[in-house]
């Protein structure tokens, strides 16, 4: 079992910066997949951003040049920095952790094994 605990959401302006942070427990090992997603009302819970097992780390086009993810190995600790942060990234944002197949991360949401609770991101113009 994997826990994960979010945190770091809240209220900005338009332009304004916030930083998640996922604290992962549990029976968690190197390489292990890790990603952010957010979803809003009425619609499908969408990838933001993950570091594969390889390191790299995709993003979501519309947050490209915006939003930098990273992980803490000794704190087993994903983080999100999100800058110039726009209305339409308002949504709840989750960590997502799963073992990935044998050459790396799944993209999908619904293949994700272990979520945290979500942290509310609203961002105001």
């Amino acid at each position: 079992q994997v826990q994960l605990v979010e945190s770091g959401g809240g209220s900005v302006q338009a332009g304004g910066s916030l930083t998640l942070s996922c604290a992962a427990s549990g029976n968690i090992y190197s390489p292990y997949c890790m990603g952010w997603f957010r979803q809003v009302p009425g619609k499908e819970r969408e990838g933001v951003a993950r570091i594969e097992k390889d390191g790299s780390t995709p993003y979501a086009d519309s947050v490209q040049g915006r939003f930098t993810v990273s992980k803490d190995d000794a704190k087993n600790t994903l983080y999100l920095q999100m800058n110039n942060l726009k209305p339409e990234d308002t949504a709840t944002y989750y960590c997502a952790a799963d073992p990935g197949w044998y050459g790396g991360c799944w993209i999908a949401a619904k293949n994700y094994k272990y979520w945290g609770q979500g942290t509310q991101v609203t961002v105001s113009s």
